[in-house]
């Protein structure tokens, strides 16, 4: 017992020794520590959720208000195709179908006006045996197609409601400068009525395989079913639509890519009136300027459009603009890439007067043009755009001479990827019939129309070296 009682003392010592010897030492410690921090090296870490509390109320973009304009105006839209399959014995005798509707893809929409009219990008109604389209008040409505354009990827569908729609009004996409806010408004991943925001990251930017086109580059978050949404600034207008992303998931990576507004609205614009787009060519030819391309031409500048070659009967040839000029604005707009020309010449139509800068031999110059038709200078049949060969290669290339037409584009995937009809190649007969100009397509497309395929058994031309070819087709 009297050990026991030792052990408990010895015990109880040491506890009163341990808490004297903290509160001597360490807690005094403790405290000269916290008192020193705010002057020692120490990182400070702030949350990065709060780091909006340190901008001022009046340098914050105002996000709120753009989205309560424009959410109520993006729809989603749905693409409903016919599925077939294979038809079986069992089909045949109990008499069952093998077709059936089936939801094939599904986006986004902007109204553009009170009574229904809603841009989307084409390939989102791309083959579509209906179309439904559902507003951000979960009414859903069947939509009429009016019209497409498929370089562009713009489409125009039309809803009756017995009411006014909300709806966006168009932004000037020119006048949008790199680093300002945008929003992001459509539905992906069927999660309806979703606004995401970034900036403009760049504008006239092409893709591979863009054919021209010129995108507004963001940083704003677009994932699949974003397609065909609005993409508008901190005053709720519409400066694009959205269509593209670059990615090697199939889910945004940090970039998204819209149609600009001002293309958008010419084309819509043109589809309502005439029923397609009415496009305005210059009728020049020619490379964007870069360090690589001046020293191949053996000139100083790396900036604008170099015209390497200007169309026959064009607006650009009769202007009086020539082969060496460098293009460096169309109006006010600075030309340094061909996007930057492309995606100008893209809002405007037959007849417009454009005011072109150039540089000619030290001097700028500045020409009035008014631009033409495309169908006066370039003919569509079989799938493949043609124009007339430039009498400057006829008097240069004695194989030229006879005459026929140059393939700018093919969109015929036969004649493309079996034949090997290439661009620049040039047609000089058909059905052993001479091909000399853009006359004679014509005439072969008033005669064979969309029956093509069945009526011409033979093609001559031309390969990008010049050498005689012919195709028979069994």
């Amino acid at each position: 017992m009297k050990k026991i009682l030792t052990l408990v003392f010895v015990s109880a010592l040491g506890g009163l020794l341990t808490l004297g010897g903290y509160k001597l030492f360490v807690e005094d410690t403790q405290s000269e520590i916290t008192a020193e921090q705010p002057n020692s090296q120490l990182p400070i870490y702030v949350p990065t959720s709060s780091t909006n509390a340190l901008l001022k109320e009046d340098e914050r973009p105002d996000l709120i208000t753009a989205a309560e304009k424009t959410i109520d105006a993006v729809v989603h839209v749905k693409n409903t195709q016919i599925n077939r399959r294979p038809q079986t014995w069992e089909d045949i005798f109990s008499n069952r179908r093998v077709e059936r509707k089936q939801l094939a893809g599904a986006g986004s929409g902007v109204i553009i006006s009170p009574d229904g009219h809603i841009v989307t990008n084409n390939h989102v109604i791309s083959g579509a045996v209906e179309i439904s389209v559902t507003l951000n008040n979960n009414r859903t409505y069947m939509a009429k197609l009016v019209g497409t354009d498929e370089k562009n990827d713009i489409a125009l569908l039309k809803i009756d409601s017995d009411e006014d729609l909300p709806f966006v009004t168009f932004g000037d996409s020119d006048a949008t400068r790199i680093g300002e806010w945008v929003l992001a408004v459509g539905n992906p991943f069927n999660l309806t009525s979703t606004v995401t925001a970034g900036i403009i990251s760049a504008k006239s930017r092409d893709l591979p395989g863009g054919r021209g086109q010129s995108f507004i580059q963001t940083d704003a978050a677009v994932n699949p079913g974003n397609s065909g949404g609005a993409l508008v600034n901190v005053n709720g207008e519409l400066v694009g639509i959205n269509t593209a992303i670059t990615s090697q998931t199939g889910s945004y990576i940090g970039y998204s890519f819209a149609v600009p507004s001002n293309i958008a609205r010419k084309i819509i614009e043109d589809i309502m009136e005439y029923g397609d787009v009415q496009d305005g060519i210059l009728g020049v030819n020619g490379l964007a300027l870069n360090s690589e391309a001046a020293k191949q031409l053996d000139i100083d500048e790396t900036e604008g459009f170099y015209v390497s070659s200007v169309e026959s009967e064009s607006g650009a040839e009769v202007a009086g603009i020539t082969e060496g000029d460098i293009i460096r604005r169309l109006d006010n707009v600075e030309i340094n890439k061909f996007s930057d020309l492309s995606g100008y010449l893209k809002t405007k139509s037959p007849s417009d007067i454009v005011s072109v800068e150039i540089l000619r031999d030290g001097d700028i110059k500045t020409i009035p043009v008014i631009l033409k038709k495309r169908e006066s200078l370039y003919v569509e049949f079989m799938d493949i755009q043609f124009r007339d060969i430039p009498q400057k290669a006829k008097d240069k290339y004695d194989a030229l001479s006879g005459g026929g037409v140059v393939i700018t584009e093919n969109k015929n995937s036969f004649l493309y990827r079996d034949v090997g009809l290439r661009r620049n190649f040039v047609i000089t007969g058909i059905n052993d019939i001479q091909i000399k100009n853009l006359d004679d397509i014509k005439a072969m497309k008033e005669k064979f129309g969309d029956n093509y395929s069945k009526e011409i058994k033979k093609l001559e031309f031309l390969d990008d070296n010049l050498q005689r070819k012919e195709i028979l087709f069994r």
